[in-house]
Parts: C-alpha cells; structure tokens; sequence
C-alpha cells in the first residue's frame, strides 16, 4: 500500500518559503526516491488540495569536518526539495 506519509517528510519553513507562500507556492522535503506524480498525489491527499505544478531540487551534502584540527572529513546528508504549486486553495501551517 502506498503510503503518503513516507513520500512528504516535511514542510519546510524558510524565509524563501514564507515569501513564495504568497504566490501558493510551498517547498517540502522529500524522499529521495519519489517522483513528481507522487509527490503531487502525496500533497494532495494528506493536505486536501490541488496541486498545479512541482519542480524538484536535489541537493548534494556538502563536505563537512570532523573536529577541530582533524583531516577527516564528513559531509551532511543529500536531500531533495519539492516546490509544490497549488492551483486554489492554501495550507494550514501552525
């Protein structure tokens, strides 16, 4: 069974995202796995609305270090964003 809730992790609350929010634009982080219909069936099943567009973002991690004067070096996670258009309706963020 699919299952929305494993497609959408969260929703993302920027100063960009507050500011495209105007426009009913919302920005989600993802599963790295899911694809544009899944996300757009995702939204509008956990949130009730209908979605117009998604554009996708995949970001890579970026090189971090480990310690103070370490020569090993770590990275943060990849992550993938969804930008999600909705043609009416807005979504309750508390």
């Amino acid at each position: 069974m699919w299952n929305p809730y494993s497609v959408i992790e969260n929703i993302l609350m920027t100063e960009k995202s507050m500011e495209i929010k105007e426009v009913n634009k919302y920005i989600f982080k993802v599963s790295r796995a899911a694809s544009k219909i899944d996300i757009a069936r995702a939204v509008e099943k956990i949130y009730s609305v209908k979605v117009k567009d998604v554009n996708v973002l995949n970001r890579k991690g970026k090189p971090k270090r480990m310690g103070r004067k370490s020569s090993k070096q770590g990275h943060t996670a990849s992550t993938k964003r969804a930008v999600v258009t909705l043609s009416e309706g807005n979504i309750e963020v508390l």
